[in-house]
């Protein structure tokens, strides 16, 4: 069992006692000042303002610098050129020919071939065969359908088609001279 406490109910924080007491507690200490202490609290007062004093005489100063701005310089896109397919068609052997890139499109087993050189045919007996201009500038497989009925194998240009021929050949011949 909790033996009984003597001055209160808990053993740190006993009952108000008349025998408990501290320096703090007592007035008559705590104002008591004399001669010694009145001069000692003014040459404290005067110490301190002066440091008070020498602290607002004395600058102190915070230097920020200014942020360094770095800027891109502007980027400059050169315009795209854009250079359209011209096609010349070549109804006997089923071939196109894209003079700006210099490549043979044909069909070969279902799908479209590019190439440097037509397959089957050499450049010269396809240059001396029955040729159109085409008036499209994309994809000729998209043109093929339409070609073939309009030039069929056996197709041979009017006297309107021959000056474009002989027009393209030049063209073609100087390309092989390039």
């Amino acid at each position: 069992m909790v033996p009984a406490l003597r001055y209160g109910l808990h053993p740190i924080a006993p009952a108000s006692s008349s025998v408990y007491s501290h320096p703090m507690n007592d007035k008559k200490h705590f104002f008591k000042t004399n001669k010694i202490g009145f001069v000692l609290g003014a040459v404290l007062l005067a110490a301190l303002t002066e440091c008070v004093v020498n602290a607002d005489a004395q600058g102190v100063g915070i230097t920020v610098q200014a942020p360094v701005v770095v800027v891109a310089p502007p980027v400059v896109v050169a315009p795209a050129v854009v250079i359209q397919d011209d096609y010349v068609y070549y109804p006997n052997y089923g071939v196109y020919y894209n003079s700006h890139r210099h490549q043979y499109a044909y069909l070969e087993g279902g799908a479209w071939v590019l190439a440097s050189a037509p397959q089957g045919v050499s450049v010269e007996v396809l240059l001396a065969s029955p040729s159109v201009r085409m008036d499209f500038h994309d994809s000729p497989e998209k043109h093929h359908a339409e070609m073939v009925q309009k030039y069929p194998k056996n197709w041979k240009p009017s006297a309107e088609h021959q000056d474009q021929k002989e027009n393209s050949k030049d063209a073609a011949q100087g390309r092989d001279k390039k």
